[in-house]
Parts: C-alpha cells; structure tokens; sequence
C-alpha cells in the first residue's frame, strides 16, 4: 500500500523556506470569493504552512459561488503568537462582512502591527479601512470610485491605481492578479517560491514530459 508523504518533495523543488513556519489565518465572511485566495492556499499546502480559517461564528458560510465552509475557529479563539499572516478574500456584496463589527473588532488588534502579514485582495481592503488599518498604508482594491466615495472611511489619497500593492506587511490587490498577489504574499511569509510557479502551459509537451511515476521521496 502507497503512502503518501506530504509535499516535501514540492518543497525542495521550489526552493521552499528552510526552518518552520507559523500559520496562516484566513478570515471567510458571507459571498467570500474562494477562486481569489485558491494560488495562496495552495502554496501554502505545497510548503506546508498550517491554515486555520477564521470567521465571527461557527456556523457554515457559503462563498459567492454557492460552496459551504465550516470555519476552523471563531475570532475570539485567534492567538496572534501562533500566526505571521491574515488572509482576506475578496466579497461579491461586502456589505453583510461590514456590518458585521466582529469582523472589524478583529482586524483592530492589527492596526499599526508590522509583524503580521496582511494579504487582501478584491473588495475586501473595505473591511481593513473601516478597522483603520489603511489610514497610514497604500493599497489597491477592487472597489467602485462610487463605493469609495459613499464610505469615507476609505482613505482614498492613499489609493494606488496597480493591479497589485506592497506597503510594509500588507499587500493588497484587484482581483484579476491573483497569481501575482499569491506569490507576492507566500514571499512576504518567507516562502522562496518561483515568479513563475503558476505559469501555465509554455510549450509544446512531449509524451514522456507528461508521463509520471512515484518516486522513493513521495512514499513514506
């Protein structure tokens, strides 16, 4: 019988970081857009960096395609010293997330804190202006000029106009770069990944190229 070790072999394929990591936090709300955070994940699978997913209950959430999540823990079990990066994915109406202050109370604790990673991407920068965290920090988002006109918590002079954000621990992005925010926030956590990691299809493949076999470094 083959069992499977977990990604080690990945992880020296790609360079990956040396020594142990903490883990990741990612935070999931109502109409939470999975597709947007899926390239972080799995990095971080292939690292195996440890992810916890957070929400302000333990009731399942769906995600704007129709999926249902459990979370791991509710906010209120978060212990900061266990983890060095909080995921936030993007929202297809934001508006239930940013009513819900439990979201924003949480966020809270991270204003001025350069020693956690803070990735969001899409509309979900809405949830860090309204906790402050965006008050002294460039970011980009995926939001409407109407949107950021109407909640002027947004701090619309520190907007950047760039598919993608890096501003100290946050990194921020419209929801169209995905991969590049995938691997600017996995390297921000200390993962030596490629630029290129999710290339896509680059040439024209032999048979043997795309024939695979298990090798001794997979089984246990």
């Amino acid at each position: 019988m083959i069992k499977f070790r977990k990604y080690e072999s990945e992880t020296n394929l790609y360079n990956g970081r040396e020594g142990s990591m903490k883990k990741a936090a990612v935070m999931i709300y109502p109409q939470f857009c999975m597709q947007e955070i899926s390239c972080l994940t799995e990095i971080f699978k292939w690292y195996d960096k440890e992810i916890t997913v957070f929400s302000s209950s333990l009731k399942p959430v769906n995600s704007e395609d129709g999926f249902t999540f459990l979370p791991h823990k509710t906010f209120d079990e978060f212990q900061k010293e266990e983890f060095d990066c909080v995921i936030l994915p993007g929202i297809w109406d934001f508006r239930e997330a940013l009513n819900d202050e439990r979201n924003i109370t949480f966020l809270k604790q991270f204003k001025n804190d350069e020693n956690i990673i803070i990735a969001s991407i899409s509309s979900s920068p809405i949830l860090l202006a309204k906790a402050g965290i965006l008050d002294d920090k460039k970011f980009c988002c995926g939001l409407f000029e109407e949107v950021i006109d109407e909640y002027t918590f947004i701090p619309r002079n520190n907007l950047q106009r760039k598919p993608l954000c890096t501003d100290g621990n946050l990194v921020t992005a419209i929801g169209f770069a995905f991969k590049e925010f995938a691997i600017e926030a996995a390297k921000k956590a200390g993962i030596k990944c490629s630029d290129n990691i999710f290339e896509g299809i680059t040439k024209e493949y032999t048979e043997e190229e795309l024939t695979f076999h298990i090798t001794e470094e997979f089984i246990d």
